[in-house]
């Protein structure tokens, strides 16, 4: 009989910081949650802005200010994928779809991604990447 991973489930703090009520604690976020805003966290990360440890994170900001286009999309498609295999583990990621919105000068990004080990169904995650200027 094979051995099966079983999660215990997956608990992060919120990052809104607010306080519970009653007991003070820091208010957290759970199971499908937590896993969902720790991909979005990773996306977004640009390259060296963790201390100490500068290979997590993307150069999606390099690529935002190019020309909207079918390579500049598949170099989005490989970045989200990398960081995602290479630094979260509880996911397998199951596609990445990204659309050029050339009305709105952004990328559509859609995620579609299993936690491992944990009865949660399915996720995806569907958002928009934009230059701020």
């Amino acid at each position: 009989m094979p051995l099966e991973n079983i999660s215990r489930g997956f608990r992060d703090i919120s990052l809104s910081f607010k306080v519970h009520p009653i007991t003070y604690d820091l208010l957290s976020i759970n199971d499908a949650n937590a896993v969902s805003r720790s991909l979005r966290n990773l996306i977004l990360t640009l390259n060296g802005e963790r201390p100490f440890n500068s290979l997590l994170g993307t150069g999606l900001n390099r690529t935002l200010f190019e020309v909207l286009d079918t390579r500049v999309t598949t170099d989005i498609e490989n970045e989200i994928r990398n960081v995602i295999n290479n630094f979260e583990p509880r996911v397998s990621l199951r596609s990445v779809i990204v659309t050029p919105d050339f009305d709105q000068n952004g990328y559509h990004v859609l995620l579609d991604y299993e936690v491992i080990g944990s009865s949660i169904p399915p996720q995806k995650i569907n958002f928009v990447l934009q230059t701020v200027r």
